[in-house]
């Protein structure tokens, strides 16, 4: 996978996260509310990705 394409994916994951998250604290489901959370973290770490692959080149 290259730089724009981490970095896509990484977003989409934290915006369901975050909507999971809203979902969950909305209606008391704590366990939906984690999973936003865990989501919108997987998102984030698919950000700092797609940033290093930018840095150094595609080819890690």
């Amino acid at each position: 996978m290259g730089e724009l394409t981490d970095k896509a994916k990484g977003l989409a994951n934290e915006a369901a996260g975050n909507v999971k998250q809203a979902v969950g604290k909305a209606t008391g489901n704590a366990s939906l509310h984690a999973e936003g959370v865990a989501q919108e973290r997987k998102g984030e770490a698919q950000q700092v990705k797609g940033k290093v692959k930018g840095a150094l080149g595609d080819s890690i």
